[in-house]
This record gives structure tokens, sequence and C-alpha cells, in this order.
């Protein structure tokens, strides 16, 4: 199990029962916990003790947020390091996971997540270009188009697992909103 946290980064630990009935509601993605982490020695993987602070669980049935959350989360997960911190990314992923589970519709936040993949690709070094403000449907697509072409040319281009297929699936659901078809 990995943990995003303000502090220290991204940090991986062994979750005891964590396939069971009891602490399967737990480890859901973007769900907000208060994590114990121990270790015997600095060689062994952490034992980390989870307790549900907020849930994103509901909104998991819902094709549109669950493929958004799923996104969001995978992509911090993949590309940042262990015991790294980025408090901007650890910001803005819980604003954009709030923003998802809050707006009433994709309008709200889909502009969010391409700041928040232009942050990530920024804040990691790889550069990334400034969003304009965008006000209609069109200019965010747009956005979210320019923002997935760097990920995937750029942080994610060397990456053995296909790790856009996640963010593939949010952008075929987006584009249905508009009423556009993907290439």
């Amino acid at each position: 199990m990995r943990v995003l946290t303000r502090e220290f980064g991204m940090l991986a630990g062994y979750v005891a029962g964590g396939r069971g009935r009891q602490m399967r509601p737990v480890l859901i993605p973007g769900n907000v916990v208060e994590a114990d982490l121990r270790a015997r020695s600095a060689s062994q993987l952490p034992f980390l003790k989870l307790e549900l602070v907020a849930s994103r669980g509901p909104w998991l049935t819902e094709p549109l947020p669950a493929a958004a959350i799923g996104w969001a989360t995978t992509l911090a997960a993949t590309v940042l390091p262990e015991h790294n911190p980025y408090p901007a990314i650890h910001s803005a992923l819980e604003a954009l996971l709030d923003a998802i589970c809050n707006a009433p519709s994709a309008r709200g936040w889909a502009l969010a997540m391409a700041k928040y993949e232009t942050l990530v690709l920024r804040d990691l070094g790889f550069g990334g270009e400034a969003l304009a403000p965008a006000d209609d449907w069109p200019d965010i697509m747009a956005a979210l188009d320019r923002s997935g072409r760097q990920l995937s040319r750029r942080l994610l281009a060397d990456r053995r697992t296909n790790v856009m297929g996640g963010r593939e699936m949010m952008m075929q659901r987006l584009a249905r909103i508009g009423g556009t078809a993907l290439e």
C-alpha cells in the first residue's frame, strides 16, 4: 500500500489484513486516512496502520468520477518518488479529488485535472505549458489533450505498463459530455 503525505511524500507500507472485509473499504484510492507507519529496521517494509478519515467510495459508483479519481491517484502513485515531499502536488490532488466529489458535473473539475497534470509535470522537472483560463468545454478538452500528450511523451514514456489507460477511459467519458468523439 502506498500513501501520499504532505510532509514525507509517497510512503509504502504493509497493511495487515488489507485484503479483508474490514480494511478493503479503507484502502480505496483517494480516501483520506490517518496513517501510523512503523518499521523495525530501515531495510524492512514498514507496517501501516490506517484509520479512515473521509471516504471517496460513494463516487466510485459513477463511471466518470470513478475514472477521474482512479486516474488522478494512479498518476501520483506511479510518478512520485518515495520519501520526497511535494506539498503543492499533495494540495492540488486533495483539491482535485474534493472538486470531483463535490462539483455538480465534470465541467466543474475538468480544468482542475489539466492543471493538476501540468503541476505534476512541472514539479518533477519536465516543464509543462502554462494553462490559459478556459471557459468553454472545447478549450478545457484542448487543455486536457495538451497535458495528456506531455505526460505520455515526457513523464510516462518509458513505462512498461499502460498507465495512460486510466486516463484514456476518463477522456472518453469526458468527450461524451461535449458531444465530441476522441480519435
